[in-house]
């Protein structure tokens, strides 16, 4: 059912990950000069396939195993777009003390948590699922 605690979680974790993609488009060092934009093709690969991976996790409620495995992939894509974000940022040449990154750098952190509390009530559902089956 789509009326489950996991749908509003895997929701808000597309809303940070579209909220990625359009509102905090790119990362700049303290001269201005653009470091991550979202028109990179590794990028824009990773958070497109975020929020595809969210919707089909989203559509696919009758298949828990399943949405517990695109969840995971999720987590996955994320990290490795967290990974870039960092790569991006430490490899600055010039790069003094203070450094503004932005928020957009977080946003995958705080999108990895939703898909955790998702993954979470869906291993919820699953035990209560097999709790009920072995009372028949």
């Amino acid at each position: 059912m789509l009326q489950r605690i996991q749908t509003v979680y895997l929701i808000i974790s597309a809303l940070i990950m579209g909220g990625l993609y359009l509102w905090f488009p790119l990362v700049e060092d303290e001269a201005g000069a653009v470091v991550v934009a979202r028109s990179e093709p590794l990028v824009f690969g990773f958070i497109f396939a975020s929020i595809v991976l969210t919707v089909i996790s989203i559509l696919s409620f009758k298949k828990r195993q399943l949405q517990f495995v695109l969840n995971r992939l999720n987590i996955i894509s994320n990290f490795v777009l967290l990974g870039v974000f960092v790569y991006r940022s430490l490899t600055l040449s010039g790069e003094t003390l203070v450094s503004e990154k932005g928020i957009g750098v977080l946003l995958p952190i705080i999108s990895i948590v939703f898909l955790v509390l998702a993954n979470k009530a869906i291993k919820k559902d699953e035990d209560l699922v097999k709790s009920v089956d072995r009372l028949r």
